[in-house]
């Protein structure tokens, strides 16, 4: 929503609000207001005016607002448009189970309107702190226009409960009052609110204002076509997509292919990886897809996967450090020598990750004393016969290599890809006659401990002479 949302906003030239809907006291959570915060700023998604950057309709938390509620209220109580109900939570539910079983419409059963509290007092079911409901008329409007979906028909609303017992209001009337005074001109919102939309309709129409238009979104789907939902699937958690090692432009990329047509090029064909300002730059309401889209994490790690290798080498190295620092593999603060190893570790991997997850894996044995390499079981059980005699070679002949610098500040060393690539193949592949594809195998395993690893010969360059040889030595006295 926050993405369609501002791509309109900023294509449009306006201003994007981030208002905190608290009113719920029952559901609320003191953490959930900082989350939205991060994951959105994650995202790149930035607001105008908000709770924490203030604006010209501050203050931005419905709970903070109380008091604006308050006189729209008596308004519509006085002109007959709104009633208290003094119904106790164990009356309404009794009414509720009685019409379940006896299969009629739910809904209040208007109980208390026209009575005074004395009058509502004599009969059963009474409580001291009344509700506030909605008094809505036989001949409400049910139909609305949608900015997405064209003409919508809703079904006949309840008596609603727009100021509950504890003084604060409900969603309904505290987002018809602020989206008014705050000068909305447009809500974009989950396609679950159009049953709700004739009741704000008639608000607005009550209470004399000019109704924002409406845009009801399609709600996400699973890949089983059931909807998303926070408490089974965890991918409905913001927080979630960061700590999988998605990045965040590629999240936005493909949550704006959700619903709504791929950019297209000069030819005409299809363009699926695009940017924020791309979209937004061409955003049209008439395209968004009402039908809920499926949510297909298979897509998403494609995406991951090309937005990684299109970063620059250092800003994708940058990228990496708090999932090596989360697993332990560098410290808080980084040398410069480590931060230059990293850089050309990187290179080495990044057309190689589909998640920013990955890299603890691939980058930990560059940062691993000799000593304290762990050769996994799948890595060791793969060795053949031949796997001491090709560690032998391989250290003869890499040991003639000189790792000594010859120009400036000790550069351009013979201890180089190029050169360890030519040593070995000449040693393993011509010299052994074992083919490339099994030639390497050992030597992959004494220097990364895995068996799949960044390329093998730009990694023992990364490492050096002195750490190749002891590993390789390392993996031959373990046979």
């Amino acid at each position: 929503m926050s993405l369609f949302n501002l791509a309109f906003t900023r294509q449009q030239g306006g201003q994007f609000v981030l208002r905190v809907e608290d009113t719920d006291r029952a559901r609320f959570r003191e953490d959930s207001e900082a989350q939205l915060y991060d994951t959105l700023a994650w995202l790149g998604l930035h607001w105008d005016e908000g709770p924490d950057i203030g604006g010209p309709f501050a203050p931005y938390r419905q709970s903070e607002r109380l008091d604006t509620y308050r006189p729209y209220v008596d308004r519509l109580i006085a002109d007959g448009h709104a009633y208290h109900c003094w119904c106790s939570k164990e009356r309404l539910d009794q009414m509720r189970e009685i019409q379940q079983k006896t299969k009629q419409p739910t809904g209040y059963d208007r109980l208390c309107v026209g009575k005074t509290r004395e009058e509502r007092a004599e009969l059963p079911g009474f409580t001291e702190t009344p509700v506030v409901r909605m008094l809505v008329p036989d001949d409400v409007p049910l139909v609305f226009d949608d900015v997405i979906r064209g003409k919508v028909s809703a079904p006949r609303p309840d008596d609603q409960v727009i100021l509950k017992a504890d003084g604060f209001p409900t969603y309904h009337l505290a987002v018809v009052v602020d989206d008014h005074e705050m000068g909305i001109t447009h809500v974009v919102r989950g396609e679950e609110w159009i049953s709700s939309t004739p009741k704000h309709v008639l608000l607005y129409r009550w209470l004399g204002l000019e109704p924002p238009q409406f845009a009801h979104m399609p709600l996400l789907r699973n890949t089983d076509k059931s909807k998303i939902s926070k408490r089974k699937n965890p991918a409905a958690r913001l927080t979630w997509f960061r700590e999988q090692g998605y990045l965040p432009e590629a999240l936005v990329n493909f949550l704006a292919l959700l619903a709504y047509p791929p950019q297209q090029d000069a030819e005409g064909a299809d363009v699926e990886v695009f940017t924020f300002e791309e979209f937004s730059r061409t955003f049209d309401w008439a395209k968004v897809n009402p039908i809920g889209p499926i949510f297909d994490l298979k897509k998403l790690e494609w995406l991951n996967g090309v937005h990684i290798r299109a970063l620059e080498v250092g800003e994708f190295a940058s990228r990496l450090l708090p999932y090596l620092v989360e697993a332990g593999i560098l410290g808080e603060t980084q040398s410069l020598g480590e931060l230059a190893r990293l850089k050309a570790v990187a290179e080495l991997i990044q057309t190689r990750m589909a998640l920013l997850t990955e890299a603890p894996a691939l980058v930990g044995p560059f940062f691993v004393a000799d000593d304290q390499l762990e050769i996994h079981d799948d890595a060791r059980g793969q060795l053949k016969d031949d796997a001491g005699e090709v560690l032998d070679a391989a250290l003869r002949v890499l040991g003639d290599i000189d790792d000594h610098g010859e120009g400036v500040l000790g550069t351009g060393s013979a201890w180089n890809a190029a050169a360890i690539e030519e040593a070995l193949r000449t040693a393993i592949v011509e010299g052994l006659g074992i083919k490339p594809r099994f030639a390497f195998g050992p030597l992959r395993t004494a220097v990364s401990g895995q068996r799949i690893s960044p390329p093998l010969f730009e990694s023992m360059e990364i490492l050096g002479k002195t750490s190749t040889l002891n590993r390789l030595r390392s993996l031959r006295d373990s046979l």
